[in-house]
């Protein structure tokens, strides 16, 4: 694996359902690019020198020279990265809450398709206690769900669509 100065890192956790990492290289301290690199975490704005290990990949600054890499065992592995926001909107009223999650930035080969959407409603029992983050939990997590119900929707369309056969993706 070989960085310069300006490239982006993406580091993937190694914790399932822990966020993905996405910094610039700062500094090479190596003359031909390889690791360590010291890397500016666009979440923190933090500093740190980085080992990058297969969970990594290296998105070359657009005026460098060569092509995006991942590391594995040794050897450069030319890959693919993408990042997706999805937006979640949350509503609670007397006891009433409802979320709606949006994919905001999708692949950009769906340009023509409008925004997936997933809502979630959930209503507090009259006799419970008034814990608003309970039924936040319970409608984001039911929009999610809805959210990725319809992403793999999209999913088998667009299979579909390519391969000319009926697609079903399990979830």
């Amino acid at each position: 694996m070989k960085a310069s100065v300006g490239d982006r890192i993406v580091t993937a956790s190694g914790v399932v359902g822990a966020a993905v990492r996405e910094g610039v290289v700062v500094s090479v301290r190596s003359a031909d690019g390889s690791p360590p690199y010291l890397v500016r975490w666009s979440d923190t704005g933090d500093e740190s020198l980085v080992f990058p290990g297969p969970d990594t990949v290296v998105r070359h600054d657009p005026g460098s020279e060569g092509t995006t890499e991942r590391a594995t065992a040794g050897a450069g592995v030319p890959t693919r990265s993408t990042t997706w926001h999805v937006q979640l909107t949350v509503v609670e009223s007397s006891g009433s809450t409802t979320a709606e999650a949006t994919l905001v930035a999708g692949p950009a080969e769906h340009g023509d398709v409008g925004p997936l959407r997933g809502v979630g409603h959930a209503r507090k029992d009259p006799g419970d206690q008034e814990v608003p983050v309970i039924g936040d939990e319970v409608a984001a997590g039911r929009a999610l769900r809805r959210l990725a119900d319809a992403l793999l929707g999209q999913a088998e369309e667009d299979i579909s669509a390519r391969t000319g056969n009926r697609a079903h993706v399990h979830p």
